[in-house]
């Protein structure tokens, strides 16, 4: 094997299993900061000997066991010099390597466990979102701080700068490698499924730059969120999630044409669609609705997303369903976004003007003023109702307000066909 190859193997096998050495690590030296160190350590001495020696059978095994026996030198290290400051304190006791802890030991332990540590870890919501986020990709991802950046078009010192200040801050604030108690689980998963659907979001309908999409976000926050529906399988909200995800990114090849130019729902063509994808999102829907309780947010959503899901056509689709639907979200979860989605489905179930006035209690939302989605609804209604000077305007605003140049496109044309009086 080719030094490039070793490489690129050990770049592959980071990706992997690099979550599950620093999630193992953590709950050792109870230090995720610490804990990723001594994972890039055993990453370099790979990087240094697989080239040569060649990639081992279980590369994933050799990082747990390098990282670990880096773990332990510093552990003994810490625990030796712990046990001579006790020494000053007291009359000199000879310390026997029999009175150390079995460190060594201290890995074995089942690996989901730690895993799902590391996840409600990243994403304790003692951090800021963008904070979450960004030491999400890197701790649980494997991504490198470059890679962020690039995602997210923000400048590579500005995620450096994040995901330090977040590992500060979970030392500072003595947050503990450990699951959250029963009490405190439904608050601290809403936080981790909340982080992976930002993740998912950012890829599906990017908020800024040339492209439409990032599909890699989206696989990311599949890979994260079937893993914590491993780890979590008797959580519906988790299987709603994954749900939401697995049926959206069912659409990804239809939402561009050929030049990249973006495609709306109605006009996608539907043979694209992901027929597996779609197969595996009704299934985990099915899980989440089988569980039982109250439906979720995301679960909610997922209903939706199977309404257009099981529409062959897009004159087949059960808008009517769907507005029930997000009457139902907006009282499980009240936004300003979710009544926008509202008017849209109630627009197309009840007619425009139905839509319309739904948008219109919304004229003075704060939280819509930048929302360039807001404007382009309401555009929409306006050129179903014949309104075309007004719906032009709106979709000049929303053009404006928009940081995505495929958003921008899409506006100003359908601003230029209200120009010129067409539907």
């Amino acid at each position: 094997m080719t030094a490039t190859h070793s490489y690129r193997a050990v770049e592959a096998v980071w990706r992997i299993e690099s979550a599950r050495v620093i999630a193992g690590l953590s709950r050792m030296v109870g230090d995720v900061g610490l804990a990723e160190e001594l994972a890039q350590d055993a990453l370099v001495i790979a990087l240094e000997q697989w080239p040569a020696s060649g990639v081992p059978d279980n590369p994933g095994a050799w990082l747990m066991a390098t990282a670990k026996h880096r773990a332990i030198d510093a552990l003994r290290r810490r625990t030796r010099y712990a046990q001579k400051l006790e020494t000053l304190a007291r009359d000199p006791v000879v310390t026997r390597e029999a009175d150390e802890p079995d460190l060594d030991a201290a890995l074995d332990d089942h690996i989901g466990d730690d895993l799902l540590g590391l996840i409600f870890t990243a994403c304790h919501p003692v951090l800021s979102t963008e904070a979450r986020v960004a030491l999400a990709l890197r701790l649980l991802g494997g991504l490198a701080t470059d890679e962020i950046a690039r995602a997210f078009l923000i400048a590579e010192p500005t995620v450096a700068q994040r995901i330090v200040r977040a590992k500060r801050t979970l030392s500072s604030k003595g947050v503990e490698f450990e699951l959250p108690a029963p009490a405190d689980l439904p608050g601290r998963l809403s936080s981790v499924l909340e982080v992976i659907y930002l993740i998912f979001n950012e890829g599906y309908s990017a908020t800024a730059g040339e492209d439409w999409m990032r599909p890699a976000l989206c696989e990311e926050a599949l890979r994260l969120g079937r893993i914590l529906a491993g780890l979590m399988p008797e959580e519906p909200e988790v299987h709603g999630l994954v749900a939401l995800m697995e049926i959206q990114a069912s659409r990804i090849r239809a939402r561009t044409d050929a030049s990249g130019a973006s495609v709306l729902l109605l006009d996608q063509d539907r043979r694209l669609w992901d027929r597996l994808l779609i197969r595996r999102g009704l299934e985990a829907l099915a899980r989440a609705d089988g569980l039982g309780g109250a439906l979720g947010p995301y679960t909610l959503q997922a209903e939706i997303a199977a309404c257009h899901a099981r529409a062959l056509l897009p004159e087949d689709t059960d808008w009517g369903r769907i507005a029930a639907l997000y009457r139902v979200l907006a009282h499980v979860a009240p936004s300003p976004v979710v009544e926008l989605n509202r008017a849209v489905a109630v627009g197309m179930a009840a007619g425009p003007a139905k839509g319309l006035e739904i948008t219109d209690t919304l004229l003075h939302e704060p939280a819509l003023e930048r929302y360039a989605q807001f404007p382009a609804v309401r555009g929409d209604l306006l050129a179903k109702l014949g309104r075309h000077d007004e719906a032009r305007q709106e979709f000049e605003r929303a053009a404006a307000l928009t940081l995505n140049e495929r958003d921008r496109a899409v506006f100003l044309t359908r601003a230029a066909a209200r120009g010129d009086g067409r539907p």
